[in-house]
């Protein structure tokens, strides 16, 4: 099962270190897979949950155990000709399709064996694919 670190929170949410690079890497090198949002602007790549603001490479979004969820539709648009990026747009959706063929639902919607599980309070019932969670070292 992929467990997946909510913008590179393992343990709960530390203020202001969502999706900064050196944090995103930190929780990779603990061994989970990390969502990350990103956006796309000026012919950058940036990281940041509201607005851009770390800017990163297309390569470091090539990361094999990376989950790019795009905040605007450049990105999405851009990270999909890139077939080593990982990614996925969605806002309030029951669920979308990641480029990987994932199942990324939304917190509360019914789960499939094809799911990722976002932000549950709990283990979920049903066998699925992944969690995503800011405390993720709780499913392990």
């Amino acid at each position: 099962m992929k467990l997946i670190a909510h913008r590179g929170h393992t343990d709960g949410i530390i203020s202001g270190e969502d999706n900064k690079p050196e944090y995103i890497l930190r929780a990779l090198e603990s061994g989970f897979d990390v969502e990350v949002d990103v956006w796309y602007d000026n012919n950058q790549f940036w990281l940041g949950h509201d607005k851009p603001q770390y800017k990163v490479s297309e390569g470091f979004l090539e990361h094999p155990s990376l989950w790019c969820h795009a905040k605007n539709i450049q990105a999405l648009y851009v990270m999909d000709k890139n077939y080593h990026i990982h990614c996925f747009w969605h806002q309030e959706d029951d669920v979308t399709l990641t480029s990987r063929g994932f199942f990324w639902t939304y917190p509360g919607k019914e789960l499939t064996e094809s799911s990722i599980a976002v932000l549950p309070d709990s283990k979920p019932t049903v066998k699925v694919k992944g969690i995503c969670s800011d405390f993720i070292v709780r499913f392990v």
